[in-house]
Parts: C-alpha cells; sequence; structure tokens
C-alpha cells in the first residue's frame, strides 16, 4: 500500500469539516467517522454538515460515513485525528480493531487529558503504532477561514519527511500552502501552548488592557514558549516559523479564536464556570493549561504566564491581580 492509502477522518466539528474539504481537492473517495448518526443522516441530506460550517459543500458520493469508528478504522489505511481533546479518550476507548499497522495524523490541536500525553504518545502506548507512522497538522488556519477560501499555511510534522510530503500534497490546494517538519513533539506541544496564552491574550482584552499590553504579552509568551520547548524537546528549530509564532498569533487575535473569545469573557467579569457553560465550542486551552501546568512540575521551566492562567482558572484567583503580577514579569 502506497502512503496514505484510504483515509479515514475521525471527527464531526469544524476542524474536521474543513480538513475533509482539504482532502477532497485530492482524493477520489474518503471515509468519515461521525458519533451522530442523525447527524450523518443530516449531513447526507443536506450535501454539508448540519452544525459546522454549513456554507461548505460537499460531493457525498465520494464520502463513506459511519457512526462506527471500528468499521471506519478497518476500512482506512491512514487515521486522521480531528476530534476535540477532552473528548479523544471517549473516541479511542471504543477502538477494538488492531491499529499497530495504520498511520495516524493528528490534528488535535491538545494533550490527553489525565495522562498529560502528547497524542502521539498515547497512539504509541496504547496501540503500539509506531512514532515513525505518526504525523501531525498544525498551523495558523482556522477552520472558518479554510471555509471561506482565505490563504492558510499549515505544516505537517513527521520524523520521515518523505511521508509529511507525501500527506502534505493531500490537502495542498489553491488556497491551502503547506510545509514540512521533522518537530513533532514541539508542534504539538506548541499547538497546546498557544491555546494557553490566547486565554491570556483574551482576558487582557475582556479587561480593557489596551494594544500595548497585548503586544507585550504575546512576546513574552513566545520567549515563554521557546523555553519550555527547549526544555522538553530541545532541538533546533525557529520560533518565528509559522507553526509556532503564527498559530500563536491568529489564536491571540483572532475573533474566531475559541480560547481568545473563553478568556475574554472572564476578563469582562464572567466566571469560569460560567464562561465554559457559554461556550458553544470545546476551548481547549482551559483542559491545556492544567495539562502543561502539571508536567512543567517535572521541568520547572520559568512560565509565569501559563503559572497566572492557571491561577485564574484553577485556583479561581482575580483576573485583574493575576493579570498585575503577570505583567510584572514582562520584559
Amino acid at each position: 500500500m502506497a502512503f496514505p492509502g484510504n483515509i479515514a477522518v475521525l471527527g464531526g466539528g469544524s476542524w474536521a469539516t474543513a480538513l475533509a474539504k482539504l482532502l477532497m481537492q485530492n482524493c477520489e473517495l474518503i471515509h468519515w467517522y461521525m458519533r451522530r448518526d442523525d447527524r450523518i443522516d443530516d449531513f447526507k441530506r443536506l450535501g454539508h454538515n448540519p452544525a459546522y460550517l454549513t456554507d461548505v459543500e460537499f460531493d457525498i458520493n465520494r464520502i463513506v460515513f459511519s457512526s462506527d469508528i471500528n468499521r471506519v478504522c478497518e476500512s482506512a489505511d491512514t487515521l486522521l485525528l480531528a476530534m476535540p481533546s477532552p473528548y479523544f479518550k471517549d473516541h479511542m476507548a471504543k477502538i477494538t480493531v488492531p491499529l499497530a499497522d495504520k498511520y495516524i495524523v493528528s490534528a488535535i490541536k491538545g494533550i490527553v487529558p489525565d495522562s498529560n500525553e502528547l497524542i502521539t504518545d498515547y497512539m504509541t502506548s496504547h496501540f503500539g503504532v509506531d512514532p515513525d507512522r505518526q504525523l501531525c497538522i498544525s498551523g495558523p488556519c482556522h477552520a472558518e477561514e479554510v471555509a471561506l477560501d482565505r490563504l492558510s499555511i499549515l505544516t505537517i510534522g513527521c520524523h520521515n519527511p518523505e511521508l509529511a510530503g507525501e500527506f502534505a500534497r493531500c490537502i495542498a490546494g489553491k488556497h491551502t500552502h503547506t510545509v514540512t517538519s521533522t518537530d513533532l513533539a514541539g508542534i504539538e506541544y506548541a499547538a497546546v501552548l498557544k491555546n494557553i496564552y490566547a486565554i491570556a491574550a483574551g482576558i487582557v482584552h475582556g479587561m480593557k488592557l489596551g494594544d500595548n499590553t497585548l503586544a507585550v504579552l504575546v512576546s513574552n509568551a513566545t520567549r515563554e514558549m521557546e523555553r519550555f520547548l527547549d526544555s522538553v524537546d530541545h532541538r533546533p528549530r525557529h520560533i518565528c516559523d509559522s507553526v509556532y509564532l503564527g498559530d500563536l498569533l491568529v489564536t491571540s487575535y483572532s475573533r474566531f479564536s475559541r480560547n481568545h473569545n473563553f478568556g475574554s469573557m472572564i476578563g469582562r467579569g464572567y466566571s469560569v464556570t460560567a464562561a465554559r457553560m457559554e461556550m458553544e465550542q470545546t476551548a481547549e486551552g482551559y483542559y491545556g493549561t492544567k495539562c502543561i501546568h502539571d508536567i512543567n512540575r517535572r521541568y520547572q521551566v520559568a512560565m509565569p504566564i501559563l503559572d497566572g492562567v492557571y491561577d485564574i482558572l484553577y485556583r479561581r484567583m482575580s483576573p485583574a491581580k493575576t493579570m498585575a503580577r503577570i505583567a510584572e514579569s514582562f520584559d
């Protein structure tokens, strides 16, 4: 079988829908797992996802839908994981078929809660998938802008540059440019960190602390990210590359960023609980904050922004006092 073979998308949200759109520009057929049969029925009837990115039309004759995750996994050679990280383990727990011979592409911009594992590490430890058969997708690429055919640049991470290049060709298009990288772990961690910093940026916005403060926050967040990545996976990398800094910027500033919007609500006076209840989609940075905070107990990296966001979200400390404390660390 020539990689990537038959590709299956696992997930039914906006990011999964955007990636499916990209795949269908270059693939004759895809398999697609969605949890709910009623959503699948509506999708087939309407010709688009009934709940997310509803303006994106699909040729449903080229999609094999199923709510049976094992059937989808058996039918595919490459599994594209695109569900929110808080629900990842619940979906994976349903899988009873072997996955060791599959290729795994993680588009999950989060970390496995409780175990604090990267998605690729989890797939190795629980399903025996060789790290060299795993890839990840990241970069500044909001699902909503993919739907609008706005220019996007995605980075495909893989230990094997040839595999990364092959998969990059599957999702590249007129409006989607791709680059490849061997920094698999660094890309996955950066995707978690940028969500945390976007929450902090949202709090700054909600509190009306000004553009100057926001700029200094993001500048310091970039260096904080670099310190953490160098500690957990030391290797040459350019933090200004789009997959690191670019994704951080768009997530921190964009109106499409659910993590920014979550933080903005907290900055405007919502309690953490109320803000979570108001969110229509998952703010993965909420979960990522605890995971990275726990991981950093081992590495002891100086991360005042992470610590501050953790204090606000999990220790219910005052956003105003905590942001003032974070600002004292800025340089």
